[in-house]
């Protein structure tokens, strides 16, 4: 599961194509971390992901 529970970023598709120009599925993961987070309701544990902490939507509990 690569999903952000915040801005709901997730994986997505596209080509690997080798030097000689041979193409093959691939799938790029969103780097989600599993962190506590400080909610109104208390500290609840969700998928993050990196670019929310670094930008402080997300506050560590």
């Amino acid at each position: 599961m690569a999903k952000c529970d915040i801005c709901q970023k997730e994986g997505h598709f596209g080509n690997n194509v080798s030097h000689s120009h041979r193409r093959s599925n691939h799938m790029w993961k969103a780097n989600v971390k599993s962190v506590k987070v400080k909610t109104d309701a208390g500290n609840k544990k969700m998928h993050v992901c990196t670019s929310c902490l670094k930008s402080g939507r997300v506050e560590r509990a």
